[in-house]
């Protein structure tokens, strides 16, 4: 169909209007239209000479186009004029018409439009309004030997790329633009042995006549001759320097008479052709100019002082400044090479290489003589001269390496700190070395001349630490630390490769090498108990570390008589005048003072449960002092002042954080020994047992940093060194980790040495929430987990926000009511499971403990439990007379008893009760075994159910997950194979301190 006929949808136009062709490969590679001006450019070049007409002096010289008649009879001066032409319709020659630079700076005209812009920018570069020059016309020309910008050769150089040509106004003139041009000064030998100095023109390879040349100010000339009666005007680019200018303008050659030829050769010749290319002839050799030398010129003054000066010096005995200037007899290229060398080798070290001279003390004048003079020396162009005894120096530069100790002083409450360092085997002095650091200096300098930097990682702490631990002026023969000043030195040791603990723990601890078993211990006279035989070993453990002043980690499983046996060795090691101190919860004080009133009678125990502003002077006179972990927290000081023959820590996971206050007032404790008793030595990372352990055993791991390399790394993060296997690495440690602690830890379980225990079963109880309930969980857990997912990059910054998130979700997994009153309608399935459970349980004659993270869910299920007809009793932090309410369900008051998990967890024997429901699992398995713990223990004579209640496809099942996590690591690392229950025997005591 013809193109004409298309529909107009069709044809993608609009109706009775033909559409343009589609663009093809043809049309791409065309030429590019120019635009809607179709009138061609060209610029016009003349040569234009002044010449005056007329007798008067005072007449005006007149410009004219220069002729070959002229330019042989005139005289006037000569000069390039540029303008712009059009091309005549009638004639098809190169005419001026109506355009001009006013023209076209102003209306543009019916011309390219490309070629107009080619012009404007020409007129840009060349339009000088500041000359002088008469030749210089606002309207008609633009004068090309007064254009001092070099853009103006590029420019031209343009020309044809634009379609734009370069030609002669005048009828009798030609003209051209050369592609390139030098400007060089020629030497020639006279007959009398004089010198001449002309200049030299090369144009594309030809030297043109001197005598036709015109410089363009610096950047190139016009080079002019006559063809019979043509004048033939070259534009050519080339740099011009003063002496060339100079010859131009001159159009006589510079003579040099004989006497003076020697003199300029030797020093107006070096100078001459630093600044501009120099040829000879008539039996003349010149030779090649030298380049300038960089003297530095280095003086040595005592006391590790170096004076320095930069200078060129150039073979003809010129001496110039080191920094560039305007000077134009100067190789500024070799120069700035030279700099550029020089600069390079300064910036290796931190002393100014900008100067030019300068005074330089102490490290920088080490640096500068061990490192910046050696490398100049090596450069070509560079002469040191020296004045003065050079003085050798050398750096330093193996990684440092320190050991942190401490020396019992005269004043008992302070150690004398001492830090070694060292470097490649050199032992830096010490007193200069924290000088240096507190002074925030960034190098040292010895006496020897040896030096070395001072920002290694281990030096910043180090600078940090010093600032710390006292100002400088009062470490007047070292710096000391106080022994309370436990965080600073546990700062100190991390810092240290090498730490040795302040105590004569390790040295002790050495000592049982040579000892072959545990011996057994007698049993204290005053012991009103019989020990069961884990007991009796547990005792004799006790009090071989007592013997030996070591202390050690009491970790049996809940309920196997940790305190009976404490009872025991108390007796055991009672000096009279020397009290013990036993550090326990508030809510199990009480049951210290019952059980040492009911299995060691002879014991003079003090209670001590309020402030000293309360009480008066600590009762130092009983055999045991008995107080809370809160009271010695706020309390330290008064404690701290009493020396204890031993400390004891009940519940000893209360001081498994390094960070807290309570654990830096168990540290300021002086005592010969420190036993902690817990079955819970850690609970959620193995950095919980070396925080017990560096209480009990400070020898035994140097510090939190390797600790946490050697072990937590590998064993719970699975960190491996990229050459070890994952398995065996991970293996490996554990094992190494469990042969270092064993003699320090003892553990038994209730499955291994309780076997008149009866039996524990647990299990799972799944419970499904109801339809209202499972849409409002899901409902809120979409909502929280798209809040959630947001925070986590900064866990730091929103924990509480994540945390808050997780509690609702979990208290949500419990009952609608306990997140919004307004859901209480929604009934609560675990609720009515406990119902269900022990409603049977209690008709049936059992007893049941309920546990609760939550106090609130408590009360709602104690709610639920009177509703039913269930009597029950109710125990959480805010109880007040916790006794009454424990012997109440002990006496079979009540069939339930609803304890929270934190008040419950220790210090409670309820052997009564049979059964045990968690209603809510928690992050740590060691809590719920704790509550469990409460029933299964010593005196249980019945079978103990646990039943542990979670709510299906909630947060619960994850917090489950997690504590199975924790479980695994926590029997990995005290439970396996029953290592801590078998005797020691020799080889264990050897393996102490192996591996």
């Amino acid at each position: 169909m013809p193109a004409a006929y298309l529909d107009p949808e069709d044809a993608g136009g609009r109706a009775g209007h033909a559409m343009p062709a589609e663009p093809t490969w043809r049309s791409i590679l065309a030429p590019a239209p120019r635009g809607r001006g179709t009138a061609p450019l060209a610029l016009g070049v003349e040569l234009r000479q002044r010449v005056a007409r007329g007798q008067a002096h005072w007449a005006p010289a007149r410009v004219e186009t220069a002729t070959a008649r002229s330019i042989a009879t005139a005289g006037g001066e000569l000069s390039v004029g540029m303008r712009p032409l059009e091309r005549s319709r009638s004639s098809g020659r190169w005419i001026k018409g109506q355009v001009s630079w006013e023209a076209l700076r102003r209306l543009g005209g019916v011309n390219d439009p490309d070629q107009i812009a080619w012009m404007l920018e020409l007129y840009g570069i060349a339009r000088n309004p500041w000359s002088m020059s008469g030749y210089y016309d606002n309207s008609e020309w633009l004068t090309l030997d007064t254009v001092r910008s070099a853009l103006i050769w590029p420019h031209l150089a343009t020309a044809a790329e634009h379609g734009i040509e370069i030609v002669a106004t005048a009828r009798m003139q030609r003209v051209r633009l050369a592609e390139t041009g030098e400007a060089r000064v020629h030497v020639a030998r006279r007959s009398d042995g004089g010198l001449q100095l002309t200049p030299q023109i090369v144009v594309d390879g030809v030297t043109a006549d001197p005598a036709g040349v015109l410089p363009v100010e610096r950047t190139g000339v016009c080079t002019y001759d006559v063809h019979r009666s043509e004048v033939h005007v070259t534009l050519v680019p080339a740099r011009l320097s003063d002496p060339v200018v100079v010859l131009l303008k001159e159009r006589e050659p510079v003579r040099i008479p004989p006497d003076e030829a020697a003199q300029f050769l030797r020093e107006g010749y070096p100078r001459l052709a630093r600044r501009v290319p120099v040829t000879s002839s008539g039996g003349l050799h010149l030779a090649p100019s030298a380049p300038p030398v960089l003297e530095l010129t280095v003086r040595y003054r005592p006391r590790d002082t170096v004076e320095y000066a930069l200078e060129w010096t150039y073979p003809d005995g010129s001496r110039y400044a080191y920094e560039a200037d305007a000077a134009p007899d100067r190789d500024g290229d070799a120069e700035a090479a030279l700099r550029t060398a020089v600069g390079a080798a300064w910036s290796t070290v931190a002393v100014d290489g900008k100067a030019a001279s300068g005074t330089l003390a102490g490290v920088e004048a080490a640096e500068f003589v061990a490192q910046i003079i050696p490398t100049l020396h090596r450069l070509d162009g560079v002469r040191v001269v020296t004045r003065g005894t050079p003085r050798a120096y050398h750096e330093l530069s193996d990684e440092p390496e320190i050991t942190v100790s401490t020396v019992e002083s005269t004043d008992p409450d302070w150690f004398d700190l001492g830090v070694l360092v060292t470097i490649g085997g050199r032992t830096i002095p010490f007193q200069p070395l924290f000088t240096a650091l507190a002074k925030r200096q960034h190098k040292l300098l010895l006496v020897d001349g040896s030096y070395f930097s001072l920002r290694h990682p281990a030096l910043d702490r180090l600078r940090e630490l010093i600032d710390e631990a006292a100002q400088l002026n009062e470490w007047e023969t070292g710096p000391r630390l106080s022994r309370y000043q436990t965080a600073l030195w546990a700062d100190f040791e991390d810092l240290a490769e090498v730490a040795e603990p302040a105590v004569s723990w390790r040295s002790t601890a050495e000592g049982l090498r040579d000892v072959d078993r545990v011996a057994p211990s007698a049993v204290p006279g005053g012991l009103r108990a019989r020990l069961r035989p884990y007991q009796k070993a547990g005792y004799d453990w006790l009090a071989f570390l007592w013997q030996h002043r070591l202390g050690g980690v009491l970790a049996d499983d809940m309920g196997l008589g940790k305190t009976l046996q404490m009872l025991a060795l108390i007796l055991h090691a009672r000096e009279p005048g020397r009290p013990v101190l036993v550090v326990a919860p508030t809510s199990v004080l009480s049951t210290w003072h019952d059980e040492a009133a009911r299995f060691a009678p002879d014991l003079r125990v003090a209670l001590v449960d309020a402030t000293r502003a309360r009480r008066g002077a600590l009762p130092v006179d009983a055999d045991v002092v008995v107080t809370s972990y809160t009271l010695l927290r706020l309390d330290e000081d008064e404690f701290a002042e009493t020396a204890w023959a031993m400390v004891v820590l009940d519940e000893a996971q209360f001081v498994k954080n390094p960070a807290t206050k309570l654990y830096q007032a168990v540290r300021r404790l002086r005592a010969d020994v420190l036993f902690a008793l817990t079955g819970t030595p850690m609970q959620n990372s193995l950095a919980e047992l070396w925080a017990l352990l560096s209480l009990t055993s400070p020898g035994l791991f140097p510090s939190a940093r390797r600790f946490r390399e050697e072990y937590v790394g590998p064993i719970e993060k699975g960190k491996v060194p990229e050459n070890e296997e994952g398995g065996p690495f991970r293996a490996a440690r554990l094992r190494r980790l469990r042969e270092r602690i064993r003699p320090f830890v003892l553990r038994r379980t209730k499955e291994l040495v309780a076997a008149d225990l009866p039996p524990k079963q647990e299990q799972q109880l799944w419970v499904e929430l109801a339809p209202a309930h499972r849409a409002l969980y899901d409902t809120v857990l979409q909502r929280e987990r798209q809040k959630v997912l947001r925070l986590l990059d900064d866990l730091d910054r929103n924990r509480f926000i994540v945390f808050r998130s997780l509690t609702l979700l979990r208290l949500l997994s419990l009952s609608p009511g306990l997140v919004d009153p307004a859901h209480a309608r929604i009934p609560s399935a675990k609720l009515d499971a406990l119902v269900e459970q022990v409603t049977e349980l209690a008709a049936e004659g059992h007893r049941c403990l309920v546990f609760s993270q939550f106090t609130s869910f408590l009360q709602q299920a104690a709610g639920r439990l009177d509703a039913a007809g269930i009597r029950s009793g109710y125990l959480d932090g805010s109880t007040r007379r916790r006794s009454d309410v424990v012997q109440a369900f002990r006496t079979g008051h009540a069939p339930v008893f609803l304890i929270s998990l934190k008040a419950g967890g220790f210090g409670l024997t309820l052997t009564e009760a049979d059964y045990v429901f968690v209603l809510d699992p928690w992050w740590n398995p060691a809590a719920e075994a704790q509550a469990v713990d409460r029933t299964h223990r010593i005196g249980q004579s019945r079978s103990v159910f646990v039943y542990r209640m979670i709510a299906a496809g909630t947060i619960e099942e994850k917090v489950l997950a997690l504590q199975q996590r924790k479980a695994r690591l926590f029997h990995s690392v005290m439970d396996d194979d029953d290592l801590f229950a078998k005797t020691l025997d020799a080889d264990d005591l050897r393996a102490l301190f192996d591996g």
